[in-house]
């Protein structure tokens, strides 16, 4: 069990792209599933997080607050600005300029801090930022929502700050609870978590794709190179402020990746049961969640190879 745990975790980026062309070439198998699965997936995600999570992540917020307050102000200020301007230049429709919108809002995702590991980044900075900025998400994410897109489309704040706390900020308090309360159970399962996640996500994509396949045939390329650029643009931007501060190499390199790599689950989720007019807003995060793992792969292979400097 554990060599299969470790196994799926390893080739987290090929089991999601999988997912991804299995669910375009067969959707009509997988199209029947209720996408509100969605939201009971990623809560075990982040259940997951929470379980992973220990006190040390949060000390840095103190120790450290400057920057953590760097790669967090990047977070939520570089990504939703990048999805604005992509909508625009692609000439997106509302739909996917909404999902667009949605993924770029959202706070960094889980992946990040392996991608920062295998990068031989800041892995304590990756995780507190990733901790502070999923935190910060009932209040940011429907916040920047609404005054990005909510000039064009109805966006329910609360409703949005409701789902975040219930999909996101209460599975993290019930894995830090069982962390607390039966230690040596989660020490034991700890190995499995990230499989678990890996598995969940794959299914949270097979099942986007899978209920949008013949509407991605038709207008699937634009999507696919808005979201590639999102990311890789967040990626090198993020990379270039931590340059221009004069940071060190690991930590340019751990808000790199926390700026490029969003939490593109909690992108699909709130399309999903908030914007239900809008069902190809739900295309954006399940791409982005294919794309940013092997893009994630690639950029910590470069990364953890170039001469430090």
């Amino acid at each position: 069990m554990k060599r299969l745990a470790i196994f799926i975790s390893d080739h987290t980026g090929a089991l999601v792209l999988a997912s991804a062309v299995v669910a375009l070439l067969v959707p009509d198998a997988f199209s029947s599933i209720n996408a509100t699965v969605v939201n009971p997936l990623l809560g075990i995600i982040m259940f997951g997080m929470g379980i992973a999570l220990r006190v040390e992540d949060f000390k840095i917020v103190f120790s450290r607050p400057k920057d953590v307050g760097i790669g967090c102000a990047a977070q939520f200020t570089v990504m939703p600005m990048l999805a604005v301007a992509l909508s625009r230049v692609f000439a997106l429709d509302e739909a996917l300029a909404l999902g667009v919108v949605l993924v770029g809002c959202c706070p960094g995702g889980t992946a990040s801090n392996v991608i920062t590991y295998l990068a031989k980044g800041d892995l304590a900075l990756s995780v507190g930022m990733t901790a502070v900025s999923t935190l910060l998400a009932p209040v940011m994410t429907p916040l920047l929502v609404w005054l990005l897109a909510g000039q064009n489309i109805d966006v329910d704040v609360t409703g949005m700050l409701l789902s975040i706390l219930w999909v996101v900020f209460i599975p993290i308090a019930a894995g830090l609870a069982v962390k607390c309360l039966w230690p040596h159970l989660t020490e034991r399962i700890m190995v499995c978590l990230p499989a678990v996640s890996t598995l969940a996500i794959a299914f949270i994509v097979l099942i986007i794709i899978a209920a949008n396949a013949h509407k991605l045939f038709m207008g699937g390329m634009v999507i696919i190179a808005v979201v590639m650029l999102h990311n890789l643009c967040g990626l090198g931007i993020g990379w270039l402020i931590g340059r221009l501060l004069h940071l060190p190499v690991a930590k340019q390199r751990a808000i790199s990746i926390e700026v490029g790599m969003q939490n593109s689950g909690l992108a699909s989720s709130l399309a999903t049961l908030h914007f239900a007019a809008y069902p190809m807003a739900t295309i954006p995060g399940a791409v982005f969640s294919v794309w940013h793992n092997i893009s994630g792969a690639i950029v910590a292979r470069i990364y953890a190879k170039a001469i430090k400097t």
